[in-house]
């Protein structure tokens, strides 16, 4: 049962993939940012270790920073790229790694898969990058990651959190964040334990791997703790922005579920969240981090988005110097807070790749991607990290309440 399990995401993710690839895109943007100035708002190991990006780059270590700078996915990965560059001054200004600087580049994939995979191909071909960071979504990183995996250069997806990246993508795949089953996982039991529920309507975003996944966890954790899924229902998140038929279906239901588990990407989630409550209905909303974004409150509305309820990677007002430490480096570089918890996903993707060089003592791409393999116990904001067993951590998840335009701690959960 769980390789026929396996076999479904892994046929699912290769076709949503496709379908994406085919809708076009343009070619990707580039900006060569050396650090601290201004930038744009599966397989089997590679023949060879030799690589385009395997010379030292002539005192500085090209990193690469692949995100969605525009488009749907960019409340998400822009305070990733803007953690990540922090990151990477703050090692700058304690001496590098090795005696050398590191030198961000960053494309911008546009959230188009066509562009992520260009952008790929530009930050290895051309700016001989020796390892990428990047992407908060499953299906850019499945597009572009077979990319780096061919040309042998370690990827560091940040945000995406779909468990099986790196099976689809291969051995140079990693990933700073945990997985959708720990975090659909962690929603459901928050759901069951504090709000008692034992009723559940699901909404699904069928256009994205994320959304289909977390859906897919929830329900795989709610039902089997004993919980009952009156309805599922769906939408096209690329098209679709009128979801009443979906709501009217849910009124019709007698009795009323306890909770509305809405699995969204963030340019969606606060438009269903809008059109939820303005029909009246105040059912505790719950989800996952594709909710994690400053986009909800501004396209759901306050009072509208009261009684919501995330996963997430870390709460951000927590008193762990770690994190207190980034929120006040971030907001000093930034001039605000850190929006979400993608920021320090960013931040803690770059200090992965740092620590994994510095650790290889060289910047062959392959030393690198050992390097990382061999992490254990790295201290990082969103929690400790380590790939000894698995190149997709294990981590505690927090939940977040949203109240009054709020994000605000609630609890965290180990699943």
């Amino acid at each position: 049962m769980k390789q026929a399990k396996k076999m479904l995401f892994l046929l699912l993710s290769l076709v949503l993939v496709l379908a994406a690839c085919s809708s076009g895109g343009g070619s990707s943007t580039s900006t060569s940012s050396p650090v601290g100035s201004p930038s744009a708002s599966p397989g089997s190991s590679p023949a060879s270790s030799e690589s385009p990006a395997s010379e030292p780059s002539g005192g500085v270590i090209k990193i690469g920073a692949l995100y969605n700078l525009t488009g749907g996915q960019a409340s998400l990965d822009v305070p990733s790229l803007a953690g990540l560059q922090l990151a990477a001054e703050e090692i700058n200004a304690s001496g590098g790694i090795n005696g050398k600087q590191i030198e961000v580049v960053s494309v911008d994939a546009k959230t188009d898969t066509t562009a992520a995979i260009n952008g790929m191909q530009e930050l290895i071909d051309v700016h001989k990058v020796v390892a990428v960071a990047g992407f908060s979504d499953t299906t850019f990183v499945t597009a572009a990651g077979p990319v780096a995996q061919s040309a042998g250069i370690p990827f560091v997806t940040s945000g995406a959190t779909s468990p099986l990246i790196p099976e689809l993508v291969g051995d140079y795949m990693f990933m700073a964040a945990f997985g959708d089953d720990a975090q659909s996982y962690a929603i459901s039991d928050y759901a069951m334990e504090k709000l008692n529920a034992k009723t559940a309507w699901i909404l699904t975003d069928t256009s994205s791997d994320f959304t289909n996944n977390v859906s897919i966890f929830f329900k795989e954790r709610f039902t089997g703790k004993g919980g009952e899924i009156l309805l599922e229902d769906k939408y096209d998140g690329a098209t679709d922005n009128d979801f009443s038929a979906q709501i009217t279906r849910l009124q019709s239901l007698n009795p009323q579920p306890d909770i509305l588990m809405v699995s969204a990407l963030p340019d969606k989630a606060g438009i269903v969240v809008k059109q939820i409550r303005d029909k009246g209905i105040d059912i505790p909303i719950v989800s996952a981090d594709g909710f994690d974004t400053p986009a909800l409150i501004e396209m759901g509305g306050v009072p509208q988005t009261n009684n919501v309820f995330f996963s997430t990677h870390v709460a951000l007002e927590s008193s762990d110097p770690l994190v207190s430490n980034f929120v006040a480096a971030y907001t000093a570089k930034t001039g605000h807070a850190p929006e979400n918890a993608f920021a320090a996903l960013g931040y803690d993707a770059l200090k992965l790749i740092a620590d994994a060089i510095a650790r290889a003592g060289s910047e062959d791409p392959k030393a690198i991607r050992d390097a990382l393999a061999a992490t254990k116990g790295f201290k990082a904001v969103t929690g400790e990290i380590s790939f000894e067993t698995s190149r997709v951590p294990e981590k505690s998840v927090s939940i977040i309440r949203v109240q009054d335009g709020k994000f605000e701690f609630a609890d965290q959960l180990t699943p």
